[in-house]
C-alpha cells in the first residue's frame, strides 16, 4: 500500500513538473514572439521613415544611415534564424518575414512600404498598393520605370506568400527580365534558415509517424 502510494505521489510530482515546464516553455515562446515582432516593426518603420525623409539628408548622410539600418536588419536576420530554428510554429509564423528581410538586406526590393507589407503578410494591402500604382501610372503621376519596379516587387511578394496571381500578372512578371533576379535574391534566405526549416519539418514528420 505504501509503495503504491509513494509511486502515486512521484507520478503526481512528475505530472506537475511537466505542466510547469510546458507552461514556462509557452511563456518563453510568447516573449520571444513579442520580441521578434517588436524588433521587426521597429526596423521596418526605421527603413520607411528613412525613405520618406530622404530629401532632408544630404546624399552621404542618407546612404550611411541606410547602410546602418540594413546592417541592423542583417543582425536581426541572424537572430531570427537562431531563435526560430526547431520551432515549427515560429518557422510557420515568421517564414515569410525571413523572405522579406532577405529582400531588404540584399537590396533586391527598394520599396520599404512593400517590404513592410511583405514581412507582415498583408496580401490585401499589397493589392491595394498595386491598384494605386496603376492609377498613378494612368494619370502620369509616376513613370513606367517606377511602376515596373514596384509592381514586380509586389507580385514577387504575393507569389512568395502563396497568393494566386492572375494570368495577366504572371505574364507581366515573365516579361520583366529583373523579376527572376528578384525571386532568386528573395529565395536565398541563407543555408542555416533552410536547414532549420528542413530539420523542423523532419522532426514533425517523425513525431506524426511515431
Amino acid at each position: 500500500g505504501i509503495n503504491a502510494e509513494y509511486m502515486g505521489t512521484v507520478k503526481r510530482i512528475i505530472e506537475v513538473h511537466i505542466l510547469v515546464m510546458a507552461t514556462r516553455g509557452k511563456h518563453e515562446t510568447e516573449l520571444l514572439r513579442q520580441n521578434i515582432n517588436d524588433q521587426l516593426n521597429r526596423l521596418l518603420t526605421q527603413l520607411e521613415d528613412l525613405e520618406e525623409l530622404k530629401d532632408e539628408f544630404d546624399e552621404g548622410e542618407y546612404e550611411e544611415t541606410k547602410q546602418e539600418t540594413l546592417e541592423q536588419l542583417r543582425e536581426f536576420q541572424a537572430f531570427l534564424d537562431r531563435s526560430i530554428g526547431g520551432d515549427f510554429t515560429l518557422v510557420d509564423e515568421f517564414g515569410v518575414a525571413q523572405l522579406a528581410i532577405q529582400a531588404a538586406v540584399s537590396e533586391a526590393f527598394k520599396t520599404p512600404e512593400v517590404i513592410r507589407m511583405f514581412a507582415q503578410k498583408q496580401p490585401d494591402q499589397l493589392r491595394q498598393k498595386l491598384a494605386q500604382l496603376q492609377r498613378d501610372l494612368k494619370i502620369k503621376q509616376i513613370g513606367r520605370d517606377q511602376f515596373n519596379r514596384q509592381a514586380i516587387e509586389i507580385l514577387v511578394a504575393l507569389k512568395k506568400m502563396g497568393s494566386q496571381l492572375s494570368l495577366e500578372e504572371k505574364t507581366f512578371l515573365e516579361s520583366m527580365s529583373s523579376s527572376a533576379q528578384l525571386e532568386s535574391a528573395v529565395d536565398n534566405v541563407g543555408e542555416s534558415t533552410a536547414l532549420n526549416m528542413a530539420s523542423t519539418v523532419g522532426a514533425q514528420v517523425r513525431r506524426v509517424s511515431s
